[in-house]
């Protein structure tokens, strides 16, 4: 569940539900457990009603047993949703209290916030409790204070806390939450333990021998999973080095700090991610000091990189010159998009941001004033949109295409012209062969395939392609292959061709700049076009973060 889902799709091209099911046949006898975003589903948006319900009746099917169900704002009504779904369709539900602040000295998330919250997610049903710390800020006094009140208030309910090893107390937090009265606690495989993943749970075990841990099995499926790391996903670490105990000043989640430093690189902040993290807890507070996890967290993030793209200062954002160009989840969530946090939404802020933006607030929760989803429609229009494609879509691929349309989309364009690559051993999917190279996979019908790259030609600067072949089981393959490269240089674009450099834009001049670098998805005007002051002029994104640009004042498009 959580980004795991988009994940599959968005980048490793493969079916998520496929890969659930595989998973499921090779451990047929292990509970599956996943995070469900309530009535956010695994996207980063609000959703139909019948479309979590569906989604949650196939994760069943598929091999899914228990749902950790939370909402990003800890709203109940949102989360109710989750809830009842997964219920009906036959998992074991775990009701999820998403911890943040320092319940043993914060004013607004204290022990009382979190034992009504826990009490209303009891009177919606669920099996179990579950405490969601996703930046690791428990610490072992407060995961004590936290768990013994818990379990003196639910005696029978299972206990179940997660958190993050950010600052280094994952282990010794656990341990006291354990002490307190937890039944289950999370931990990671050594090899993919610590830092913002999760605490060692050798470690755990180490502490605590009656767990039972056996130590030899254990060490080889973490080494090799340390294996792996090594030689196959050295490329796509951070590069953070130790524990950073300033996470109680920022909140920044686990599972949000790496993506945020990988993030800031592609913006251009590279250098700046002490400034990012500084402007993270300044737009918490802009906010309105939420809880922050998946989707209300990528709104921080949002805020927080806009804010050191443009130099703002806390001060500077709730002025009139910037509250029309804030990122498209900042104005969603203002709107009610995610439902209601803790406390209300920060005014003015709000009052100001949807008139600048001329945007209605919501009224109660999101999914309630929309539309069911047609997912008999949608199958006809997806069979319609991939005929004559050798792929059959089934209604696990409408699902996927209910939660992430432009994703699913993109996922069947690569598949209809590389196949199913899910079957490629991961080192030839992430790094290109080099010639000679020979590897040997089972493909989608059960067969062996022995493939050597022997030959690349010259590029054919007509074409901008190249020839390359193959020894598929001893038979040549012949392909011609656009160079991606050579192509872009030869249209105008890449490092080796004339780049049109424009003046900074002006506003005193009529012109209408870009808040941060990123790309243009979207333009809703053309030139002649007469707009009006806040009318949408085009869409910009980067790194899944979209941008509204508005017109800053009325005029005619010249350009």
């Amino acid at each position: 569940g959580g980004a795991t889902f988009d994940v599959c799709l968005r980048f490793l091209h493969e079916c998520p539900w496929a890969r659930l099911e595989q998973l499921r046949e090779l451990a047929p006898d292990i509970p599956f457990q996943m995070l469900l975003r309530g009535a956010n589903g695994v996207g980063y948006t609000a959703y139909p009603d019948n479309v979590i319900y569906k989604f949650c009746e196939q994760a069943y099917e598929s091999g899914i047993d228990i749902f950790r169900v939370f909402d990003s704002l800890n709203d109940v009504e949102n989360l109710a949703l989750g809830v009842k779904a997964a219920k009906a369709a036959g998992g074991f539900v775990e009701g999820t209290l998403c911890y943040t602040g320092d319940v043993t000295s914060s004013k607004k998330y204290d022990l009382d916030y979190y034992l009504d919250l826990a009490t209303r997610m009891i009177d919606l049903g669920v099996h179990a409790l579950a405490i969601k710390d996703m930046a690791g800020l428990l610490t072992p006094r407060s995961a004590t204070v936290l768990v013994e009140a818990l379990r003196q208030k639910f005696p029978t309910t299972p206990i179940h806390v997660h958190t993050h090893d950010s600052a280094g107390l994952g282990v010794a937090s656990m341990l006291a939450a354990s002490q307190a009265g937890a039944d289950i606690v999370d931990g990671a495989v050594d090899a993919m333990s610590g830092l913002t993943s999760q605490p060692s749970l050798g470690a755990i075990a180490e502490a605590v021998p009656e767990v039972g841990l056996d130590g030899d099995a254990y060490a080889k499926v973490s080494s090799y999973w340390d294996d792996v790391r090594a030689t196959l996903y050295a490329p796509f670490e951070s590069g953070q080095l130790a524990t950073a105990s300033d996470v109680h000043s920022h909140e920044i989640p686990g599972g949000q700090y790496t993506n945020l430093l990988f993030q800031s690189r592609q913006l251009g902040l590279d250098g700046q991610f002490d400034a990012v993290k500084i402007a993270y807890a300044a737009a918490n507070r802009l906010l309105g000091d939420i809880p922050k996890v998946t989707p209300s967290s990528k709104v921080v993030g949002d805020l927080a990189q806009f804010m050191v793209a443009n130099k703002l200062r806390e001060e500077d954002v709730d002025t009139e010159q910037w509250v029309g160009k804030l990122p498209d989840s900042v104005v969603d969530y203002l709107k009610g998009g995610l439902g209601t946090p803790p406390g209300g939404f920060p005014e003015p802020l709000r009052a100001h941001v949807l008139k600048a933006r001329g945007v209605e607030a919501l009224q109660g929760r999101p999914g309630l004033s929309m539309e069911p989803y047609d997912f008999e429609q949608a199958a006809k229009d997806l069979s319609e949109k991939f005929e004559g494609a050798a792929y059959h879509i089934d209604e696990k691929d409408v699902l996927s295409e209910a939660l992430y349309p432009s994703v699913f989309a993109d996922y069947m364009e690569h598949r209809l012209v590389y196949d199913d690559v899910g079957h490629l051993p991961t080192h030839v999917f992430l790094r290109p062969m080099a010639l000679n190279d020979e590897v040997e996979f089972e493909d989608g019908h059960g067969r062996a395939e022995y493939v050597e790259l022997r030959s690349i030609s010259e590029l054919d600067d007509k074409t901008c392609s190249r020839r390359v072949v193959f020894s598929v089981n001893g038979e040549a393959w012949q392909f011609r292959v656009t160079d991606e490269e050579a192509m872009t240089i030869a249209s105008g674009g890449g490092a080796g061709a004339a780049r049109k450099m424009r003046r900074k834009a002006s506003s005193s001049s009529g012109d209408v700049g870009a808040p941060m670098p990123g790309v243009v998805v979207d333009v809703k005007v053309g030139e002649g076009d007469v707009v009006s002051k806040g009318e949408t002029l085009f869409v910009l994104s980067a790194m899944k973060m979209e941008s509204t640009i508005v017109a800053p004042a009325a005029g005619t498009v010249t350009s």
